[in-house]
């Protein structure tokens, strides 16, 4: 979810906003007259990508996913002109199957995933994101759930935390921050964005603090990625969103570090790759692909779009359309 948006509203800039209409486009253009074309984006943030697909596409209809209320609101007003072809659901984006189903929508011809956090909630301090602003260590995209980072901070033990930030922050010294969290904690919960960021800079290596940008980027990432359970919702969504996508359909997905574009690299694949055992004669019918990758390996922002939107330097985008139905019935799959 780096942001979405184009330069009128607050400079934000919706990320490879030409590859994701091209991406689309096919599977929106293919569907017949008598059936106006479904385009869901899941993670809408701003609605900036949103914005361009209603307008390239007169007969567009929008469900627009987002866990963020605040989000919902914005993408709201920016899309008024569209009010009467736009649907925007308060939802995580693993939700995707209900919400179809609840609508009465069968399929969703396109499918645009934007991952990550918003530019919304990184510039709103008060949210708890950015190590650059002194905040509440709060970091739920969603402010209705529960689960916050300072009781993730606070009520961890030391082994899990050190687990989460080697495993969702990538983290050399994860345990030498952990016991470091743990002792300070032990004198004094841990409330804010800022004395948490200084405590994993005292804890890293001089040597590393000076090379790599802020030490505690990893950290915050980490926290943020379990309190939102990012990856594990994210396991879930891709494969429910290609079950959505009727033959023609295609998604989008823009990754922004390497665990989710792991995921989405493994999701694709299993489900662009014949199956068949080897040794066999003919290819099995119900072990034949059922997508192809409209992408090769991943498409990576140029410098001209790094150099409009540095948000998008870390992007990496992979995409899929379906090309079969499964196999149904004796011998076959769901």
């Amino acid at each position: 979810m780096h942001d979405r948006v184009s330069a009128p509203q607050a400079g934000h800039i919706p990320v490879l906003l030409d590859r994701v209409l091209s991406l689309l486009a096919p599977a929106v253009e293919s569907v017949p007259p008598g059936r106006d074309p479904v385009y869901v984006d899941a993670t809408l943030g701003l609605g900036g990508h949103a914005e361009a697909m209603l307008q390239a596409h007169p007969r567009l209809r929008l469900i627009g996913l987002d866990r963020d209320p605040s989000a919902l609101e914005r993408s709201a007003r920016r899309l008024e002109r569209f009010a009467e072809r736009i649907t925007l659901v308060h939802a995580v984006y693993d939700e995707l199957p209900r919400v179809l189903a609840d609508l009465g929508e069968p399929h969703a011809d396109a499918v645009l995933f934007d991952l990550g956090v918003s530019s919304p909630q990184l510039d709103e301090g008060e949210r708890g994101f950015a190590y650059s602003y002194d905040a509440p260590l709060d970091m739920r995209m969603d402010p209705t759930q529960s689960l916050t980072a300072a009781e993730v901070v606070n009520g961890y033990p030391a082994e899990e935390l050190a687990r989460i930030l080697r495993e969702y922050g990538e983290e050399r010294y994860a345990r030498r921050i952990a016991a470091a969290i743990e002792r300070e904690r032990a004198r004094e919960p841990l409330r804010s964005t800022a004395r948490l960021a200084e405590l994993v800079r005292a804890a890293i290596p001089a040597a590393t603090r000076r090379t790599g940008g802020n030490p505690a980027k990893r950290t915050f990432q980490a926290l943020r990625i379990e309190v939102n359970g990012e990856l594990t919702i994210w396991r879930r969504a891709l494969p429910a969103a290609l079950d959505a996508l009727p033959v023609g359909g295609r998604v989008v997905v823009l990754s922004y570090h390497s665990l989710e574009d792991r995921i989405t690299k493994r999701v694709l694949a299993e489900h662009s790759t014949d199956t068949t055992p080897p040794g066999l004669p003919v290819p099995l019918p119900d072990r034949q692909p059922r997508f192809r990758l409209l992408t090769r390996g991943a498409e990576l922002p140029t410098d001209e779009e790094i150099a409009a939107n540095p948000r998008a330097a870390s992007v990496r985008l992979r995409a899929a359309e379906r090309i079969r139905e499964p196999v149904t019935g004796p011998g076959g799959t769901a």
